[in-house]
């Protein structure tokens, strides 16, 4: 159902189902199409509150129909992940695209949500499905095991899935330590089994230049 034109484009193929999208990022299509937008982003009254408590913007429109539909952002990398069953937890704005086998909801991040400026809920994808996620650059996955965590800066940060436990760090920074001064003044800690996907670019976040 999902196929990658290059690097930057999706090709989203339909046959009388639906996928869910970023709002706007429709750029062609062949065949037989409706839109509809989705309010609040997540599914049920819980993802549409938490949303508009935390100020998270995550609008997403409903495709439906026969044929084609071709989805971009702003020239961002797009990388597409298989859930089987799993969790995802991605940024609000890396997502680009959902089908229709997967649910989107949001879940409490505490202070990492808060250090980043992005409220305090995440966006959750979750079932048996294909997502494709947005990264500034080619996205990297990284592996995470019991013997080896990992700290990932905020700005960095796209997505993670497994049985992985996420914490904030503060203190030394990456660029404090290599003299450079500024920097994030909060790491992202994560431990236990699972796969992060960074960005070789950063986002402007709260806790940066501290």
């Amino acid at each position: 159902m999902f196929r990658l034109q290059g690097s930057k484009v999706l090709a989203v193929e339909m046959t009388g189902d639906s996928v869910r999208a970023k709002n706007g990022s429709m750029v062609a299509y062949d065949g037989e199409m409706a839109f509809k937008k989705l309010s609040g982003g997540g599914e049920g009254l819980r993802g549409m509150v938490t949303r508009r408590l935390t100020g998270e913007q995550m609008t997403l429109m409903e495709v439906k129909g026969r044929g084609t539909c071709w989805f971009a952002d702003r020239a961002s990398e797009i990388n597409l992940v298989a859930l089987r069953g799993d969790r995802l937890h991605v940024e609000a704005s890396n997502l680009l695209a959902a089908d229709a086998g997967l649910r989107t909801g949001t879940t409490f991040t505490g202070l990492r949500g808060a250090s980043q400026g992005n409220g305090l809920f995440t966006t959750t994808v979750e079932g048996h499905g294909q997502a494709a996620l947005l990264s500034d650059g080619p996205a990297v996955v990284l592996r995470v095991s019991p013997q080896y965590p990992l700290s990932v800066d905020p700005g960095a940060y796209v997505a993670h899935q497994g049985d992985l436990r996420q914490s904030l760090q503060s203190g030394v920074t990456f660029r404090t330590f290599l003299g450079e001064g500024g920097g994030e003044a909060f790491q992202m800690r994560f431990e236990g089994d699972g796969l992060v996907y960074v960005q070789p670019s950063e986002r402007n976040t709260v806790a940066g230049d501290v």
